[in-house]
């Protein structure tokens, strides 16, 4: 399971760093910590239908305890652990390299087809404009329109797709193994979003080609944002990048 692989490779950098404060809250749950380079926030969508009556298991919250139950099973404890990954990510990041770029930057002319995984209207209208042949995945029904596809069929399509630009929420609900795996033939593979805030040697390997992620450059403005569940409070505090991944 990659969740495993990826808090294996965070553990060792919590050292330095301590939890201030944290919340399991919509429509993200948010980690802040400091170290002597200063504070970092990161962040993991947080996805109602998956939490179930679950309990958290953490009786004594700690950057440790958090990232440790990363690949657990309880959703809960999954979206927590991202969250907490994502912050030790964002203080660790070097983005010398990053561009201040959108997403849609990334794709070849001759892309082909392109699988969306999440309904993400604003960028499937600029795909669609731009001529790709856009296949939209989305597991939440109440987000379906027309052109939807139930993530069910992301196992027969994905081997078709010539690029995969993938909500990094995939790694919260546990999809992004499979997606991966199906996806071999892709020559890009994108994890977006907020959550996809991941120190990029992470994922070294993975089949993974690009982060484009969020970094908080307000953030009292962007915890804020978090405390009164705004996307658009959050989302102002924050500067979107693209990195590859070694």
């Amino acid at each position: 399971m990659l969740l495993e692989e990826i808090k294996g490779k965070a553990l060792p950098l919590v050292d330095e760093l301590e939890l201030v404060d944290f919340g399991f809250a919509l429509p993200y749950t948010w980690v802040l910590v400091e170290g002597p380079e200063g504070k970092a926030l990161g962040v993991a969508m947080t996805l109602p239908e998956e939490v179930q009556r679950y309990r958290n298991s953490v009786t004594e919250p700690s950057l440790k305890a958090f990232i440790e139950r990363a690949d657990s099973l309880n959703a809960i404890e999954r979206t927590l652990g991202l969250a907490a990954i994502n912050a030790v990510s964002q203080y660790h990041i070097d983005l010398s390299n990053a561009e201040w770029v959108d997403v849609l930057e990334l794709l070849p002319e001759d892309a082909g087809k392109v699988a969306l995984i999440g309904n993400m209207p604003p960028l499937t209208k600029a795909l669609r404009e731009r001529g790709f042949n856009v296949f939209v995945f989305e597991r939440n029904a109440k987000l379906w329109d027309k052109d939807t596809y139930s993530d069910a069929l992301e196992y027969h399509l994905l081997p078709e797709m010539d690029a995969v630009i993938a909500s990094a929420s995939c790694l919260v609900n546990g999809t992004i193994d499979m997606l991966l795996e199906r996806a071999k033939r892709a020559r890009l593979f994108v994890l977006t979003g907020p959550t996809g805030q991941l120190l990029p040697k992470f994922l070294k390997g993975t089949g993974v080609t690009h982060l484009a992620a969020m970094k908080v450059v307000d953030l009292e403005r962007a915890l804020l944002g978090l405390k009164l569940g705004s996307f658009r409070g959050f989302e102002e505090g924050n500067l979107k990048y693209v990195v590859g991944v070694p």
